[in-house]
Parts: C-alpha cells; sequence; structure tokens
C-alpha cells in the first residue's frame, strides 16, 4: 500500500470513528480532516469531492459482499443452492461485522441512510445478481406463472431478514442458516404450487346441461 492509499483510508476511518460516536448527520470534511492532522484543501488531495468520500467508504463496506455475488452468481451451483449460498455468504460477513462491533455497523447504517443515492447502486447490482439466479431457476421450470419482476420482488419481501441490515439486527438470533434454508425451500417449493391453487380456484366451473 502506497502513502496515497494509506492516508485515504485513514480519512475514511477517521469518519468511520466520528459516525459511530454521534450518527451520521453533519458529519463535517473540516472535522475529518482535521482528525487526521490535515487542512480541507489538503483533503482534496485524496478525494476529489464529498461525494466521491462516501462512495468510497460504501465501496470498502460493499467491496467483500461484492465479491460474494459474483462467485456465487458464476459458479456452477444449481439455482437453490445459488440462491441459498447468494444470502447466507454475505449474512454471515453482516453478522460477523455486527458482533464485532455493533455500534460501527451501526454508523454505516446511518451513512447508508444519510447518503442513500450512493447506496442505491450497490442496493441495483445486487437484485440484477438475484435476478440472474431466478432467471436460471425459472429456465429450470420453477416459478412456472410468474414473470421475474415479481419472483424478484416477491424473494426480496421474503428475504429481508437475511439481506436488510436494519431487519437482520433486529433478527440476529432468527436470521441463521438452517431458517434461510427453510425459508428459500419454501420460496422454490410453494410459488408454484401458490400459482397452481390460484389457477384452479379461478376457472369457471363446468355446468351440466340441464
Amino acid at each position: 500500500m502506497n502513502d496515497h492509499e494509506a492516508i485515504r483510508i485513514q480519512l475514511m476511518e477517521a469518519a468511520e470513528e466520528m459516525v459511530r460516536t454521534r450518527g451520521a448527520v453533519n458529519l463535517s470534511l473540516t472535522e475529518v480532516a482535521a482528525a487526521c492532522g490535515m487542512s480541507q484543501s489538503s483533503f482534496y488531495r485524496y478525494f476529489a469531492s464529498k461525494e466521491a468520500f462516501f462512495e468510497a467508504i460504501a465501496g470498502r463496506w460493499f467491496e467483500e459482499l461484492n465479491q460474494i455475488m459474483e462467485d456465487v452468481v458464476a459458479s456452477d451451483l444449481p439455482p437453490r443452492e445459488k440462491l441459498f449460498e447468494f444470502f447466507a455468504r454475505r449474512v454471515a460477513v453482516k453478522r460477523a461485522r455486527f458482533e464485532a462491533d455493533p455500534n460501527l455497523f451501526r454508523a454505516h447504517m446511518d451513512l447508508g441512510e444519510e447518503h442513500w443515492e450512493v447506496i442505491r447502486g450497490y442496493v441495483d447490482l445486487a437484485d440484477h445478481y438475484m435476478a440472474m439466479i431466478l432467471g436460471e431457476a425459472m429456465a429450470e421450470g420453477y416459478f412456472a406463472g410468474y414473470d421475474l419482476d415479481h419472483v424478484v420482488s416477491l424473494t426480496n419481501l421474503m428475504l429481508q431478514p437475511f439481506c436488510n441490515p436494519f431487519v437482520m439486527m433486529d433478527m440476529i438470533r432468527t436470521a441463521t442458516p438452517d431458517n434461510l434454508r427453510i425459508v428459500i425451500n419454501t420460496l422454490f417449493d410453494g410459488l408454484g404450487t401458490a400459482q397452481a391453487i390460484s389457477d384452479a380456484e379461478n376457472v369457471t366451473p363446468l355446468r351440466a346441461i340441464s
């Protein structure tokens, strides 16, 4: 690591520490720079703008999570197992981060809410990768009667405790691999059944000719 990159990391860690202790509101670049013994003008040698600074912080948070998604999508696992690993590996990382430092974890969540325009791209990327897995499942005959957007929406709804960090913090003891497996099996085995029941209920019954 060169000196330039080391100072960038120092600035990001200083910001994270400030947010950990007081929240994300009104985080000042001047204060961040001062905490690292430099002026705000010197700060811009390392980050071109405030937006670039928060994008770098988000990039640090999501780097490992994005790599997990890429690895799972590129794997030869069957779609059901891919979807399990897609969530299980990421929730394990988030759980470890939360248990190692709950305050820092919450600080990152606060920063994410404060700079949602930065985070949105990472959320959209996760949906894109998940849609690829679900599309593979549909090609194998799963989720008959549903379109892909609907399946993505239902999957997000059912799996919030395993992907949404705010929900996960409240359900840390129940967002377990065993429960994840049950939910994914329910998703794969239940949607087709639900559609079949719905179709049956909507069929106009035959009437005998009197």
